[in-house]
């Protein structure tokens, strides 16, 4: 963790807290009434299908289930723990983990021996910030 106040997986965080850990954690999320929200911009139906599944994959085996916006070319996440009724670490966490995975350039990442998404719209699917 980090220099926030640690709290319990049900423990709800103040609205100023959420602010301050999604400016230095997750700053591409943002909140808004009651919950932690993120917009994947895609390049289409294909690759909102892959956010949604992926998104669907990370919450399922977490056993923390978001709300979803599906669109044509955009998936917004959403997350708060109903049990606490408000955002505590289990969303931040989960926010984490998808940000990793759906942000994740393997062409990026020096000496990677995957080549990543080739810059070709043919085969783009999602635009990353």
């Amino acid at each position: 963790m980090s220099q926030w106040r640690k709290a319990g997986p049900n423990e709800a965080f103040t609205p100023e807290e959420i602010d301050a850990r999604l400016k230095a954690e997750l700053p591409k999320w943002y909140y808004e009434d009651g919950w932690i929200r993120r917009k994947y911009k895609t390049s289409g139906w294909k690759g909102t299908l892959m956010v949604v599944n992926t998104v669907g994959h990370l919450a399922e085996a977490a056993f923390h289930h978001p709300d979803l916006t599906v669109s044509y070319a955009f998936v917004i996440v959403k997350l708060v723990n109903h049990e606490a009724k408000g955002v505590t670490e289990r969303d931040f966490q989960l926010a984490k983990k998808i940000e990793e995975v759906i942000m994740w350039q393997p062409g990026a990442e020096e000496g990677s021996a995957l080549a990543g998404t080739p810059d070709d719209p043919r085969f783009k699917y999602i635009k990353y910030d």
